[in-house]
């Protein structure tokens, strides 16, 4: 083999490994870049390998980390390994040790999710996944100590870019370009009532517009890696690569959405950032792109203190403003009153569910133990979900987008 072909073979497997190829582990490189990082991640509490759609796949389960500091519930993160799409089994080196460490150690509960490959399912079936992921949170939020009034997403490389998806389409059932019309909500698990929007998002390294990035070609296949998870290559094809891209999807009412890029990207140009950021700052969302200084993809420069304290301090000020927006829910638990909803008509309790029967909009709630402490929080629309909860007697505030409070005794058998 002539010197100048065994060049080019290293070239496509370094790339490949930076995407995320067939390495993995704890022990550095793998899906989301180095995993040795500068701390070690620290956790209370794990939960593994909860199948999320009920379906048995190994694809379809994450796990969940709680923070070290011991707390009735904790805000969460959502962090999704890049893999240019190719791997379906890569939660357990999703940037452990780098970003999932230093959320953790910021006082967030983190989620780290498996989703479906390109050649388990083409899109828009991993954004199913993903909101799927958000939804099956929501619903179990008492269980694993999640408070629901802060759920944001995180991803590395194709993990950002599904992360950017999940940012930009909330509240849209479909993606339209031209003739061509994709779901962007799917049916999965058994939480579809539960919302699947986000609070805010990190970014890291992401394609964001797939169609105008430098084509990544499949070296151990033919055509290119965005083709294979668009199901058909970019040659006449806009429409199917411009419904699977965040800037098209940019609106006033995205989450706020911090960015990182280097300048030195080597599998993904930094100008993917940048257009998601214009398009963001284009409709007035809280948004920063940091432009890292020699910044390769998935390199040591991009995961240093100073990026990972932005990251923290940048979901505490979304956290912040959220609360500052948000009427405050009522903290004294009705433990005394009867099992029908008081105050203005329309709730009720319906088997292990609260349901809305008139006014729309997002109800704030909170659960509180027989003694009066606080389980959880967060919101909900039409539906509030309570069958996570154990066995007892628990008392549930509710707070309209009027500001109308209500109480309710619920006895969970």
């Amino acid at each position: 083999m002539k010197l100048s072909v065994l060049v080019a073979c290293f070239a496509a497997v370094s790339a490949f490994a930076q995407w995320g190829g067939m390495g993995g582990g704890m022990g550095g490189g793998g899906f989301g870049g180095q995993q040795s990082g500068q701390d070690k991640i620290e956790y209370s509490e794990k939960f593994a390998d909860l199948n999320y759609v009920g379906d048995g796949k190994v694809y379809h389960t994450l796990d969940i980390y709680l923070p070290k500091e011991a707390k009735e519930s904790y805000p969460v993160v959502v962090h999704t390994y890049g893999s240019a799409w190719s791997m379906n089994n890569s939660k357990s080196s999703a940037d452990l040790n780098t970003i999932c460490a230093a959320l953790l150690k910021a006082g967030y509960a983190v989620v780290t999710p498996n989703h479906r490959s390109a050649s388990d399912a083409v899109y828009p079936a991993q954004l199913h996944d993903l909101k799927a992921v958000v939804r099956y949170i929501r619903g179990n939020a008492s269980k694993y100590k999640i408070d629901t009034s802060f759920i944001a997403m995180s991803g590395f490389s194709s993990g950002g870019h599904l992360s950017s998806l999940v940012a930009t389409t909330c509240g849209l059932k479909e993606g339209k370009s031209g003739s061509v019309t994709v779901d962007l909500v799917g049916d999965l698990g058994e939480f579809t009532s539960f919302s699947s929007c986000i609070d805010a998002a990190t970014l890291w390294s992401p394609p964001t517009d797939i169609y105008t990035m430098n084509p990544i070609n499949n070296f151990m296949g033919s055509g290119t890696y965005e083709g294979a998870f668009i199901g058909a290559e970019r040659e006449g094809n806009k429409d199917k690569w411009m419904v699977a891209s965040s800037p098209y999807y940019a609106s006033e009412d995205d989450p706020p959405v911090i960015l990182f890029h280097g300048t030195s990207d080597q599998i993904v140009n930094k100008e993917q950032s940048q257009e998601l950021y214009d398009s963001l700052k284009n409709h007035n969302v809280v948004t920063e792109l940091v432009s890292v200084s020699g910044g390769t993809h998935g390199g040591n420069e991009m995961y240093v203190q100073e990026n990972l304290g932005k990251m923290t301090a940048f979901f505490d000020e979304a956290r912040a403003a959220k609360a500052a927006k948000t009427p405050e829910t009522p903290e004294d638990p009705p433990l005394t009153l009867s099992a029908r909803m008081l105050g203005k008509p329309g709730f009720k309790i319906q088997g292990d569910r609260l349901q809305v029967l008139s006014t729309s909009g997002v109800f704030r709630f909170a659960v509180y133990s027989a003694v009066g402490t606080r389980i959880s929080g967060g919101v909900f629309c039409k539906e509030l979900d309570l069958s996570s909860l154990p066995v007892g007697v628990y008392g549930i505030s509710v707070a309209g987008p009027s500001g109308t409070r209500n109480s309710v005794r619920f006895i969970k058998k």
